[in-house]
């Protein structure tokens, strides 16, 4: 639904950024912000800020920023409007009812009854786990050593043994056949009827990021088939867009996830204070789960079983998350099957050796397919190395792929240069590159020219939003026109008509950005570290040297740009150029 902007920024206005975060992060005031340790990565001396002032967060370590709606959905991994509405409820401002099609609105309440029918049958099932009936998968559970509080904490039921119990308790409070079914809970055929999806089976129900139950998982407890049944998709469950434990381990503030195979070993990890476990649902990661993956952590480690099928999933897993930005390590589990029998057997301080000894995830690979040839003959060495060239051939940044040789080259004893040469003809060959010279790239000095341009712009913007007096002095000499084309010109013009209005309001500009990504851009824009100077003197010096660098480059670009044939254009441009000439004309001071 759209929601007016003088609603959203009444919202806004109305909840202070700095009791807010207050809640999440413990912040101390230095000067006039406060910092606290940034819950979007893991450090050790603070380095995350919120400004009163602009009504804004900003960690100078990962770059996180934004405004108050940023923070909660990248916190809480809230859409925008879920955002608004929590934000709404807690200021007391009433939002207007949502207006949908009816398409739309039918979708959204089917959507919500779905939500509620699972949430019901975790309950159920919750209840069913500790009545009379609940005995044996209670014993079940509790022998693979899981204690009260987890089994209560995770949520984990029993399907009893009547088939169709589950059903009649849904239909008595209401629910229809169309929506139990839609839910994946219930199956339908000429000979049985009506029956339940799980039966006589402990049940672990899965949730979405926001804790809410979206499918079950069930597993019999004897030699029963399937070992593990899963909900089929539905309209609030996508196995390729979610991951068992999530909803927990994105609160870990660890910087890598531990990815595992099954539930058992997600829950296992957790109950030994290993809180960053995820598993995929009963499916092979997917790129969607590395996306997914990617919104957290920078870095996964693989905890898969030890056996063939376990090894085939880690290496399908490790260019997957190559793909997606996510540095992979895989952690041996030899010579136990899988993270839960290990943590039984040693125990937590054993595992976490295990982490720190763990393998780069792309050197794993090499050392499984290294056993595929005979590595003590010509010819086996020699297609091994083939085909390692091969796959380091896919690299396609430079540096990395270099790094790679040189880490292959020294585990296999060849030459770096050799090795290098190898992957390079394999690349042609396989086109993975064309022999072909590559463009120059451009010299050194015009990029480091085009660094302090950007630079400047960001010093400007950031001086500008923090000083109404220095951008008095500034508006007088820069226009938005004289910003980079892009976000850079459309956030200094949004800065621009704050101060014509006199509304100066960084914060509320983020309102016109949705992407979590320019919400951190823009945030970084109003944040940029000025060099601390230690006189009144030195600072307004520098801030007329930012100002002479950002409307010199500006005069340039329009001197590309403007037609030879525009006399009276370029005799602006010459004039502009010379009363950048004149230090007595340009000066900013600073009280």
């Amino acid at each position: 639904m759209y929601y007016p902007d003088e609603l959203i920024e009444e919202v806004r206005a109305k909840n202070d950024i700095v009791d807010v975060i207050s809640g999440y992060v413990r912040l101390t005031k230095k000067g006039s912000s406060y910092f606290g340790l940034c819950p979007f990565h893991n450090e050790k001396s603070p380095s995350f800020s919120v400004s009163r002032q602009k009504q804004m967060y900003y960690c100078f370590g990962c770059g996180a920023g934004g405004n108050i709606f940023t923070f909660l959905m990248e916190y809480e991994n809230y859409s925008f409007v879920e955002a608004l509405k929590l934000l709404a409820e807690r200021a007391g401002v009433e939002l207007p009812e949502q207006e949908y099609s009816k398409e739309a609105r039918q979708r959204a309440d089917i959507k919500a009854v779905l939500l509620e029918i699972n949430k019901m049958a975790a309950r159920y099932f919750y209840v069913q786990l500790k009545g009379t009936g609940g005995t044996h998968a209670r014993t079940y559970l509790t022998e693979r050593g899981l204690s009260d509080d987890t089994i209560k904490s995770f949520g984990l039921g029993f399907s009893n043994k009547y088939s169709n119990d589950l059903y009649q308790y849904l239909k008595a409070r209401g629910y229809k056949d169309e929506y139990i079914s839609q839910a994946g809970l219930i199956s339908v055929d000429e000979k049985q009827g009506v029956y339940d999806k799980f039966w006589n089976r402990v049940m672990f129900p899965i949730m979405d990021v926001n804790s809410r139950v979206i499918g079950f998982g069930g597993r019999v407890m004897g030699d029963g088939k399937p070992k593990y049944l899963n909900s089929p998709e539905t309209m609030i469950f996508d196995k390729s867009r979610n991951l068992y434990g999530l909803n927990r381990a994105r609160t870990s503030r660890k910087p890598y996830f531990l990815i595992c195979e099954g539930y058992m070993d997600v829950i296992s990890l957790h109950q030994a204070g290993f809180t960053n476990a995820v598993a995929s649902l009963g499916t092979a990661l997917t790129p969607g789960h590395a996306s997914l993956i990617k919104r957290y952590v920078n870095e996964a480690y693989l905890t898969y079983d030890s056996d063939e099928a376990g090894t085939k999933a880690a290496l399908r897993a490790v260019p997957i998350l190559r793909e997606a930005g996510i540095t992979t390590r895989v952690i041996r589990m030899e010579p136990y099957k899988d993270p839960d029998e290990f943590m039984k057997e040693l125990g937590k301080e054993a595992f976490e050796e295990r982490i720190q000894k763990a393998g780069n995830g792309f050197m794993f690979s090499l050392a499984v397919l290294e056993k595929n040839y005979d590595m003590s003959s010509p010819e086996g060495r020699t297609g091994f190395m083939r085909e390692a060239a091969g796959r380091l051939a896919e690299f396609d940044e430079e540096i990395e792929r270099n790094n790679y040789i040189q880490a292959a080259a020294e585990k296999y004893h060849v030459g770096y240069e050799e090795l290098k040469k190898l992957v390079m003809r394999t690349a042609v060959q396989t086109g993975l590159a064309k022999p072909v010279s590559r463009p120059k790239p451009p010299r050194r000095k015009d990029k480091e020219k085009e660094d302090a341009v950007v630079r400047s712009q960001k010093i400007l913007l950031t001086w500008m939003a923090s000083d109404e007096d220095v951008f008095r002095q500034i508006y007088k000499l820069i226009t938005p026109e004289d910003f980079s084309e892009g976000l850079y010109r459309t956030v200094a013009s949004l800065l621009y008509e704050q101060y014509e209005r006199r509304e100066l309001n960084p914060a509320a500009i983020m309102n016109h950005f949705t992407d979590e990504e320019e919400h951190r851009e823009v945030a970084g824009l109003f944040h940029t570290r000025i060099r601390e100077l230690s006189t009144v003197r030195e600072q307004e010096k520098a801030l007329t040297e930012t100002v002479i660098r950002v409307k010199k480059h500006s005069i340039e670009e329009l001197a590309k740009r403007l037609d030879v044939t525009d006399i009276e254009g370029l005799q602006r441009l010459m004039t502009a150029k010379r009363e950048l000439e004149n230090p007595g004309k340009l000066h900013i001071s600073i009280n």
